[in-house]
């Protein structure tokens, strides 16, 4: 397990090198927020398409292959994005770094191979912890190579180490990784390969507290995503903030979440059940989206970046357990697999859309707009459960 987990951080920690950068990075070469925040969602758009085909193939060579390769292909892609002459390098750099995004569900697999079913959340657990601390770890390293000088920002140092970072973890892949998926456990190769049929196996139609936790999920991180997008764009023009100060922000928020995730959002599930924490979450997140544009001053700003993480914090890990209870134990691999298309389609949308809106309606609008939009699901929310609820009496 320990291998695993510090291969997992390594690769993170290059991964959240990167994020602050992307958007200075785009306006460096003349993109408006429009195209930076689809540059930004590029990455999640070959995720979404191609994960499924890496999973395909794990399960028929195994695991530590496919991590290996992701890994080298993730290097190659740093390193494009270091050398990018120009806007349309950077969309192909991004667009290569998605399509090799393979270990991210490697590593979870890789990680089921090796727990018992009693473990198994635990081993999850210890997957997630290694992503947080990546998240802290790698913005605020990213901002300190880039500087804070949004007029003479080095973009090539953050990409360079980033690729570093990934050569570290694919050597450790290579010499320390064992394989965890045994030759009697692979899947036969089949000519056909259809990733969504496993789909079937579950009657959405019979389940309507699935497709409702789904759309909920969806919405958070869609919304959760257009604030990561547009949210170094928006310091800029209000702070004259670059990618040091952003990154060291991003660094704040992960240190928060891993808190709450970490130490909160057990006992409170405990204490008041997975409903009240989601509609709490939600609650945070609006109030949060609304303070942003009102926050004046660094303080300010802290404080609403706190609320934001607070809510999605508790919003995330309490609908994906909520998902997991809904359905069977047969049932599981499928609907949590689904919810991660769900939750990487959302990364694409959300960021696209908030982009349109920092541009024609104003750089204010994409947290107003994402304020709107979790006020409006969860007030549905409350409504639908009291109809339900209702009806279940009658």
């Amino acid at each position: 397990m320990l291998t695993i987990f510090v291969i997992v951080f390594i690769n993170l920690v290059g991964f959240g090198i990167i994020i602050p950068l992307l958007p200075f990075y785009g306006e460096h070469y003349g993109a408006s927020p429009d195209k930076v925040t689809a540059l930004m969602a590029t990455y999640s758009l070959f995720q979404f398409l191609f994960a499924p085909i890496w999973g395909y193939i794990s399960d028929r060579v195994g695991r530590k292959p496919i991590l290996i390769i992701s890994l080298l292909g993730t290097i190659i892609a740093y390193l494009l994005l270091a050398i990018a002459p120009n806007l349309i390098s950077l969309f192909v750099a991004r667009a290569i770094a998605g399509i090799m995004a393979g270990s991210i569900s490697a590593a979870f697999a890789y990680m089921a191979d090796i727990t018992t079913r009693e473990d198994r959340t635990k081993g999850m657990g210890i997957i997630g912890s290694a992503f947080g601390l990546g998240f802290i770890a790698g913005p605020a390293i990213g901002g300190f190579l880039a500087g804070g000088d949004i007029t003479n920002t080095n973009f090539q140092a953050p990409a360079y180490y980033a690729a570093g970072f990934a050569a570290l973890a694919s050597i450790l892949s290579v010499f320390f990784l064992r394989e965890s998926l045994p030759e009697i456990k692979r899947q036969k190769w089949q000519l056909r390969f259809e990733p969504i049929q496993s789909l079937k196996a579950i009657n959405l139609k019979l389940l309507p507290d699935v497709k409702y936790t789904l759309y909920l999920t969806f919405f958070a991180i869609s919304v959760f995503a257009a604030l990561e997008s547009t949210f170094a764009m928006w310091t800029e023009r209000n702070f004259s903030w670059g990618v040091e100060q952003n990154g060291y922000i991003f660094a704040y928020s992960g240190i928060i979440s891993a808190i709450i995730q970490g130490f909160l959002v057990g006992p409170m599930a405990k204490k008041w059940g997975l409903k009240y924490l989601i509609n709490q979450g939600f609650l945070f997140l609006v109030i949060g989206l609304v303070l942003i544009p009102f926050s004046n001053t660094l303080l300010l700003l802290l404080i609403s970046m706190a609320i934001v993480t607070y809510g999605f914090s508790l919003t995330s890990p309490a609908l994906t357990s909520q998902l997991s209870l809904q359905v069977s134990e047969s049932e599981q691999g499928t609907i949590l697999g689904f919810s991660r298309s769900i939750s990487t389609l959302a990364r694409v949308i959300g960021p696209i859309i908030s982009g349109y809106i920092f541009v024609y309606l104003g750089k204010d609008w994409p947290f107003f707009v994402g304020g709107i939009i979790i006020l409006i699901v969860l007030t549905y929310g409350i409504l639908y459960k009291k109809t339900t609820n209702s009806l279940d009496t009658s």
